[in-house]
This record gives C-alpha cells, sequence and structure tokens, in this order.
C-alpha cells in the first residue's frame, strides 16, 4: 500500500487537492493519503519533508498558487528550491505543481489550468510509484499539465 501526501495552501484560489485525491482514489484505491495543508507556498517544502520523514510518505505532491507579485515570484523560487532541496535531502519525489496568476487574466481559464494541472500530475505521481521507467514512453512526446500538448518535434 502505498503512502501518498499532499500538501496544499489556503492561498490558492482553486481546492487542486481534491482534484488530486479523486484521480488517487480512481486509479490506486488502497493508497492511504496524507493532507497537510499550510497558509503560503514557502511553508510547502517543511510540510512536504513532514509528510515523509514523520509521516512516512513514499512520494508527496505539492500544489501552490503564485500570485502577480515580483514579491510572489521571489516566494515562489524560494519555494521550488526548498521543495528541491527536500527531494535531494529524502531521496523522495515531491512533484511540484503551481498555478501562476499570471498565466491567464481569465479566472475561468485559470481554473480550467489548475484543474488539468493537478489532474495531470496526479498521473505523474501514479507512474512514478510505480517505477522511473513507466514515464519512458512519453519521453518526448512535449506533454503539458495545465495546457494543451504541444506535441514532438520530428527528428
Amino acid at each position: 500500500m502505498y503512502k501518498i501526501g499532499i500538501v496544499d495552501t489556503t492561498f490558492s484560489r482553486v481546492d487542486m487537492a481534491k482534484i488530486v485525491v479523486e484521480e488517487i482514489k480512481n486509479n490506486l484505491p488502497n493508497a492511504r493519503i496524507i493532507r497537510y495543508t499550510v497558509p503560503g507556498i514557502k511553508d510547502i517544502p517543511v510540510a512536504a519533508k513532514k509528510l515523509i520523514e514523520e509521516y512516512g510518505c513514499d512520494i508527496v505532491i505539492t500544489l501552490g498558487w503564485v500570485g502577480k507579485t515580483q514579491t510572489d515570484k521571489y516566494s515562489y523560487l524560494a519555494s521550488s528550491m526548498g521543495i528541491i532541496l527536500v527531494q535531494l535531502l529524502t531521496n523522495k519525489h515531491v512533484i511540484d505543481v503551481t498555478v501562476h496568476e499570471d498565466e491567464s487574466s481569465d479566472e475561468k481559464e485559470l481554473v480550467q489550468i489548475a484543474i488539468d494541472r493537478a489532474r495531470k500530475h496526479a498521473h505523474n505521481l501514479i507512474a512514478l510509484l510505480k517505477g522511473g521507467e513507466t514515464l519512458s514512453r512519453w519521453a518526448g512526446k512535449g506533454r503539458r499539465q495545465g495546457r494543451p500538448d504541444v506535441g514532438p518535434l520530428e527528428t
């Protein structure tokens, strides 16, 4: 049985964790899911590390929302570096799923980006649990999360 950690924030404008939980339950019905909600993105790395070290999670997915200001972007950069450090310190995957509010000025489109990104990364999480080679068939295919795939370039 897999133990999967989900970190989300109260700053997020879409409940992406709900989507991730649904995808995991549909594909790994025996998985144990532990959700850990924090105020904002700079709180994500420690929550991810706690889920791995204190709760024994096999993998973690983080769900963040970045505002439009330069300060928000710096906060995301700090969080992203922290998430990478958590992966290196724990030798566990932490999938960083983030929606940047300046990806669209249309709120309905932002919702769709968040839903698509959360759903597709939930599937990436499931594939990584099955083994690193599981995603190999998709290498070089131009797959995206949050937007339509761009497809491969001809070689």
